[in-house]
């Protein structure tokens, strides 16, 4: 499934006017944020909330370098409620996000009923590049697919610009 494209990094640099990212699960289970969630399930407080450490040194830069040239980047998460342990520890953690330039709504999923939306969660970049990303039914990272087909570039666009006019900006939503 995963293809020859530019990496994730390049993509962004390549990025002119909008990078958008809709997520649509629940719970994702990468392994590099295992510990984290870990100790946010044990204690209740994300470990790590300090934009410039090391754990977010791959992350913020390029966010900041990205917004820099004036590139919008907006990230809309679809979620069920009751949310998961996991939508929490995600939820703690957007406070870097915001600090690094992105804008962030929250969806609850009963609201989301009407809108057509892709089977996986999906980076948009400049409303003509999608990425999309393959998880396990365990939420780990697999691979994913880039595609310019018009129908998919469309079928994300209006599933993100549906979901980011419903969501609740990060700063009102809470879990």
């Amino acid at each position: 499934m995963t293809q020859n494209v530019p990496d994730f990094s390049e993509l962004l640099r390549g990025a002119q006017n909008t990078a958008v990212h809709l997520e649509l699960r629940d719970s994702y289970g990468v392994g590099d944020e295992a510990e984290d969630f870990e100790v946010f399930k044990r204690t209740g407080v994300h470990p790590d909330l300090n934009p410039e450490s090391e754990g977010w040194a791959g992350w913020v830069p390029l966010v900041r370098e990205t917004i820099a040239r004036g590139v919008v980047m907006r990230r809309a998460r679809v979620v069920s409620e009751p949310v998961t342990d996991y939508i929490r520890f995600e939820h703690a953690g957007t406070a870097v996000n915001l600090a690094a330039g992105e804008l962030v709504r929250w969806l609850p999923r009963r609201q989301a009923s009407d809108i057509a939306l892709p089977g996986n969660d999906f980076w948009l970049i400049d409303d003509r590049l999608v990425l999309f990303h393959f998880f396990t039914g365990d939420g780990d990272w697999v691979g994913y697919e880039f595609s310019e087909a018009p129908a998919a570039v469309r079928l994300c666009k209006t599933a993100f610009e549906s979901v980011w006019e419903r969501g609740v900006p990060h700063e009102k939503f809470t879990v």
